[in-house]
Order: C-alpha cells, then sequence, then structure tokens
C-alpha cells in the first residue's frame, strides 16, 4: 500500500508539472524578452527616436527646465538669446515651447519590462507573483520526475547543486 501511494504521488507531481509547464511557457517567453531588454537598457537596442513636443512655463530657469521636463542626465549645451539647447532638444524661453528627441521602446515592449518592475501597490505584481509560485512549484515537482534511487534522479541532484552554487557565485561577484 505504502508503495503504491508513492507512486500515486509521484504521478500526480508528473501530471501538474507537465501541466504548469505548459501554462508558463508564454509568461517564460515575456520575461526573458523583458529580462534581456532590461540587461541591455543602456543601449538603443530595440529603441527608436520619438519626437516630443511639450509645452512648459516660460522663463524657468536653467536647473528647472531638466525637471519640468522629467529629463534624467539633463545638461545644457548652450544658450542663444531664448533658445536653450541641451541634449537633443531646446527650450524658447519667452515662449515656454520644448522640443526635443526621446529615444525610448515601443510601447508594447514598455509594457512588458512594467511587469519586471513592478511593485506590490501596481496589479500587474499579480501576474509576477503567480508566475514565481509557478516557477518555484516547477523547480521543486521536478525532484518527483524520477524515483530516488534512478541514474536520472542523482543526475538532477548534480545539476540543482551546480545551479545554485552558480546563484551563489554571481550574487557574490
Amino acid at each position: 500500500m505504502e508503495g503504491k501511494k508513492k507512486r500515486n504521488l509521484q504521478q500526480l507531481m508528473r501530471s501538474l508539472h507537465r501541466d504548469v509547464g505548459f501554462l508558463v511557457i508564454g509568461m517564460t517567453l515575456i520575461y526573458a524578452v523583458s529580462g534581456i531588454l532590461l540587461l541591455y537598457r543602456d543601449t538603443n537596442l530595440m529603441k527608436f527616436e520619438k519626437q516630443i513636443e511639450r509645452q512648459l512655463e516660460p522663463n524657468l530657469e536653467d536647473d528647472q527646465i531638466g525637471g519640468a521636463l522629467r529629463m534624467r542626465f539633463f545638461e545644457i549645451e548652450k544658450v542663444d538669446g531664448d533658445l536653450v539647447y541641451f541634449n537633443n532638444g531646446t527650450y524658447n524661453r519667452s515662449t515656454g515651447a520644448a522640443q526635443y528627441i526621446q529615444i525610448g521602446l515601443p510601447d508594447f515592449l514598455n509594457k512588458i519590462n512594467g511587469l519586471h518592475k513592478s511593485s506590490s501597490r501596481s496589479v500587474s505584481h499579480w501576474f509576477a507573483a503567480i508566475f514565481a509560485v509557478l516557477l518555484l512549484f516547477l523547480a521543486l515537482s521536478s525532484f518527483w520526475m524520477f524515483t530516488a534511487k534512478s541514474k536520472n534522479f542523482k543526475r538532477g541532484i548534480v545539476f540543482s547543486v551546480i545551479g545554485l552554487l552558480m546563484a551563489v557565485v554571481m550574487l557574490s561577484l
């Protein structure tokens, strides 16, 4: 009877592992693309230029323009009369008109990246939390794929330890 219960648990875990694995394929693809884009966020990978025109208050001081535009790394290059030239744009002090080029990802890819950067206050955090729990289940349920005495189970243990050590090494760098 004991062996039959153990076998039923193994069959159940195998079935759940298979079904959850198929369920998370789409989620994994989205997170993989997002992770790659975030790794190379300091490059222009998949980014395009977009012309932006904004109306700001006239006569802003030099140190107020970057904040009003919400631009990081704002730097004034030169001032010519009322026209202030800054990285990729201009601001007209008399009219308040600002024109600049913004380099960014398409909206769809920005939304994908938002999944990686969501906070607990955002609705999308539930997607991330469920995905994390499902991945945790897949990692743990893989130990029920083979009997504990089999060669494949022992091989799985070795690979698990190697993966854990790789993570520890990366965190310690």
